[in-house]
C-alpha cells in the first residue's frame, strides 16, 4: 500500500530519502487517479524497500502540487535525491512506472 504523503510529511518522505520515490498526485473525485491508485499500490508493494511509493491528496495538500506544477492529475513524479527526474501525466501502463523505478536502482 502507497504511504499517504501530507504537505507536512512531503519534505521529509520524499526530499530527504536516500531512495528513489514515487508520488502519486491525485483527488477522490478523479476517474483515471481511481485507475492509476491500484498499479501504484501494488507497486509499492513490490518496491517496499528499494523504493519509496506514496500518494498526495491535491484537493486537501495543495503546496507541493503548486511547487511543482501538477495542473492535471494523475501526475506521477519520480523524485531522486530530492529532485524531480520523471513525469507522468495521465494514466500510464504499469511498466512505465516500473522503468522509471529501474532505472534508479
Amino acid at each position: 500500500m502507497a504511504l499517504a504523503i501530507t504537505d507536512a510529511t512531503f519534505d521529509e518522505v520524499v526530499l530527504q530519502s536516500d531512495k528513489p520515490v514515487v508520488v502519486d498526485f491525485w483527488a477522490a473525485w478523479c476517474g483515471p487517479c481511481r485507475m492509476v491508485g491500484p498499479v501504484i499500490d501494488e507497486i509499492a508493494t513490490e518496491y517496499d524497500g528499494k523504493a519509496v511509493v506514496g500518494k498526495v491528496d491535491v484537493d486537501a495538500n495543495q503546496e507541493f502540487a503548486a511547487k511543482y506544477g501538477v495542473r492535471n492529475i494523475p501526475t506521477v513524479l519520480v523524485f531522486q535525491k530530492g529532485e524531480v527526474v520523471g513525469r507522468q501525466v495521465g494514466v500510464a501502463p504499469k511498466k512505465t512506472y516500473t522503468d522509471a523505478i529501474d532505472a534508479l536502482l
